[in-house]
Formats: structure tokens, sequence, C-alpha cells
């Protein structure tokens, strides 16, 4: 029996791959290197030691999912495929409805068809928008603000209205903050180009060199320095999150979701100062004005995913800050060898 992994070659997906297949599982990858390149192949099989199976394909494209289908047994899903800007999505609207809903329902279609039922979605704690209390809890009313988070609003709601209508569904949501840092080896990390969207990217861009300053987006905010402050996750504790989620679901009957965060508020100036403290880096940054849309605080209620999943963040901001700092720099190496 194998796990697919659609969008294994991206950033979340391709840590939770390290992580399956350190737990020996079959995996079967699905990717069409619109987020990624076919280089994170071989920096899965470098870590684990292991080949992982691909197939450089578009959820869009019905056929070849049906085709992956038929060739493997598989019993698991998980879905991180998707377009994930903010930005792009509220630019480019129709883009986002179009990719990130029609390949999710491609994909459950052809899972129906295989009589594969059992699913881990990767959603996103956008969905809760402008949040009405802290911390935030599942049950917290979802209104999310952008295209973005729309799209994995819509796609919970398909996933609940399949579960109710067949039994045989298990499906569980994770709605996760802000994923950040890289594996330790330095080998894999967030892609980023030009100037990122994510924080820990633009800093580390900062520090590199490659960007002169970092724009912190307001200061008068109600929090400890004005700043706004956000739930960040190492990206290798939120993939161990969605392997204890697949092992879970034979556990459960229909749809579930769960929060995978800290449950710790970290402010931008934070970031930054245990940022220079964990690589010796100096960023400068220059304070500019609030984004519309901007909450001052988001943080994670974790507890259901401690206590039904037996899953707890292991790792600390200057953890995030010190492996997000190697994988950029030895990309920069990389670079550098190749120019």
């Amino acid at each position: 029996m194998s796990v697919l992994v659609s969008g294994g070659c991206g950033y979340i997906g391709s840590h939770t791959v390290i992580e399956l297949a350190n737990k020996n599982y079959d995996i079967v990858i699905i990717d069409n290197l619109s987020n990624s390149s076919k280089g994170v192949i071989d920096r899965i099989n470098k870590v684990t030691g292991k080949n992982v199976t691909v197939y450089y394909i578009d959820l869009l494209d019905k056929q070849s999912i049906e085709y992956v289908f038929s060739k493997h047994q598989i019993e698991y899903v998980f879905h991180f495929a998707g377009f994930k800007a903010v930005g792009e999505s509220v630019e480019n609207p129709l883009n986002y409805y179009r990719n990130n809903l029609l390949s999710s329902i491609n994909l459950i279609e052809t899972m129906e068809r295989y009589n594969v039922y059992n699913l881990v979605f990767s959603s996103s704690a956008a969905v809760y928008g402008m949040p009405e209390s802290l911390p935030i809890e599942e049950a917290e009313f979802t209104k999310a603000l952008n295209p973005y988070g729309k799209t994995k609003e819509m796609i919970e709601e398909i996933l609940n209205d399949l579960s109710n209508s067949n039994a045989r569904w298990k499906i569980i949501s994770l709605r996760y903050f802000n994923p950040v840092g890289a594996h330790p080896s330095g080998y894999l990390g967030e892609k980023s180009n030009g100037i990122p969207n994510n924080l820990m990217p633009y800093i580390c861009k900062v520090a590199s060199g490659q960007l002169t300053e970092l724009k912190i987006y307001g200061d008068d905010y109600p929090t400890v320095d004005g700043t706004g402050v956000r739930d960040y996750i190492h990206v290798v504790d939120l993939a161990k999150g969605h392997v204890n989620a697949m092992e879970y679901l034979g556990f459960i009957k229909g749809a579930e979701v769960f929060n995978l965060g800290t449950g710790t508020g970290y402010s931008v100036l934070e970031i930054v100062k245990t940022f220079q403290k964990a690589t010796g880096k100096e960023i400068p940054y220059k304070i500019v004005g609030r984004r519309p849309g901007d909450a001052s605080s988001s943080y994670a209620d974790p507890t259901k995913a401690h206590d039904k999943l037996k899953w707890k963040a292991e790792k600390g901001l200057y953890d995030m800050c010190k492996d997000a700092w190697k994988w950029e720099r030895n990309n920069e190496i990389k670079k550098k060898l190749i120019n």
C-alpha cells in the first residue's frame, strides 16, 4: 500500500515526504513543479537514503491522475497541491478558484473511483480571517479575507459535505499557522524568488545581502512592541503533525479539523532579534505603514492536536531561525558555484 502526496515537491509537502520516508511508508508524489523543482527529489533522496516515486503531472489533468492511481495501490492521500500566495490571489482570483478548487475535485473524484477514502488536507489558518478571540480554537467561525483563504475554506466545506454523503470517508483538514525554518540538513527549505511574501525568507534575503532592508508593516499595534504577532511553527514539526494526522484517520468518522501551531505568538521584532542572535547577522529594517487587513495578533490553540493526534511542536524560535539561515546560505553557495 502507498501514500500519495500531491504537491510533494513543495515546501511543506517535501518535508512531510521526508517524515513519511523516515517511518518507511511507500510514497508516491504528484507535482507540477509550479512551486518547486525537480532538484527537490534529489534532495529528498539524499536526506532519506531512499528513492521516492514521482509523477510530474498537474491535478487539472484528470487522465494523468487516473494513470497514477491505476499504477499504485494507494491507501492514504495528502493533498498539498495548490496556489498559495495571498497577494497573487487578490490580483488573480479566478486563477486561484479554478486551480485550487478544480484540482481538489479531480483528486477527490479519482479517489472515490479507486475506493480510497483516507485524506489529509492541507488547509490554513487563513480560513479564520480576522480572529475575534485568542488563542484561536477550531470552533472559531471561519471568514477568510482573501481568495487564497476562501479556496481553503471552500475545500473544507466540500470535504464536510463529502463525508456526510458517504460514511466511508475519513478526512482531516489541518489548519496551520506560519510555517518557517528548513530541514536541519540544509538541503530542503522554502523557495522564494524576488521579494518574498513571508517574513522569514524576507529576513534571510536581507541577511544574505540580496535585499538592503526588511520592511516592517506597522509598529503601532496593541502588542508587546507594537509589531504584528503571529504563531510561527518549524516546518519539521508541521510535517510530523501531518504524519500523526494520517495515522489518526483510523480512529475517526467523517471529517475533522485541527490547528497545528505552537500556541505562542512572536512579534516581528522578536523574530528579527532572535534571528540576529542565532546567525550573528545584522538585519537592517524600516518601519512602514500597516497593510490593510492585517490582524494585530494571531496564534493557535493547539490543544486538540495535543490531545487527539498526540502531537506537539518541539522546536523553538531559535531553531527556526538557525535552520532557515542554513538553508539560505547553502543555496547561495550553490548559486555561486554554478555561476
